[in-house]
């Protein structure tokens, strides 16, 4: 790999860890080390991280606000030769973080994209939870309106596999009650708060234990959310 070498550069697509710092690969290591700036959500986060490598690097800052006007710019210095490493704070850019947008420019140029895996919640979380992993559908955040977030429940509610949703510690509670009201009491989900970080926790049974057993644990963090098809029980 050689930052800014060749006539046209490269998009690295680079996976960070979800919590847990030992969870970085040598390979992120090499990315992030040798591109020749880092795109990132948040440019604090991502100075911690790189702070943790002994890194340094220029940060531009790639975040929803800013994701249309920053996209262009991108994909021009990594025509002119530059090496990008895009990063989210946590996990995979492009999913449910922004991404997407620069990711289909530099396809729409033909610009080399060159994945660099690592952690991801969803799947990580899927993994754990006893739930089916044969089939599963990622719905990312729900809509913010309850109306919209019942439509989605709705929609799937005869899906065949396993619902994976991300959740934030201000509507944990609300999503689980619309997901007993439109999904059923008996409906099993898993709980996941935290993951890979040291109060990790994971709550896995029907949606009506869920809640009961919620209310005497914190509400802090981040939640990853399984729900398991109808019919199916532990």
């Amino acid at each position: 790999m050689t930052a800014g070498g060749d006539s046209v550069g490269i998009l690295y697509l680079v996976a960070t860890p979800i919590g847990n710092l030992s969870d970085i690969s040598s390979r992120v290591c090499d990315s992030l080390g040798n591109c020749d700036l880092i795109a990132c959500e948040d440019t604090r986060v991502t100075k911690k991280l790189l702070d943790h490598l002994s890194l340094s690097k220029p940060l531009v800052s790639y975040r929803e606000e800013n994701e249309v006007k920053k996209t262009s710019e991108l994909a021009d210095l990594i025509e002119q030769g530059k090496s990008v490493s895009l990063v989210s704070d946590a996990g995979y850019p492009g999913i449910s973080d922004p991404g997407f947008r620069l990711v289909r420019e530099c396809r729409v140029r033909g610009i080399q994209i060159v994945p660099v895996p690592g952690p991801n919640a969803a799947i990580t979380v899927l993994a754990a939870s006893g739930l089916p992993t044969h089939q599963f559908l990622f719905l990312g955040f729900l809509p913010k309106k309850s109306a919209g977030a019942r439509k989605v429940f709705e929609e799937w509610k005869e899906f065949g596999g396993s619902l994976i949703l991300y959740e934030s510690k201000y509507r944990i509670e609300k999503t689980l009650a619309l997901i007993e009201e439109v999904l059923g009491d008996g409906r099993m989900v898993c709980v996941a708060r935290e993951v890979t970080k040291l109060h990790e926790s994971f709550l896995v049974g029907t949606v009506s234990e869920i809640i009961i057993r919620k209310r005497s644990t914190s509400s802090k963090g981040e939640f990853t959310l399984v729900i398991g098809p109808e019919g199916y029980a532990l």
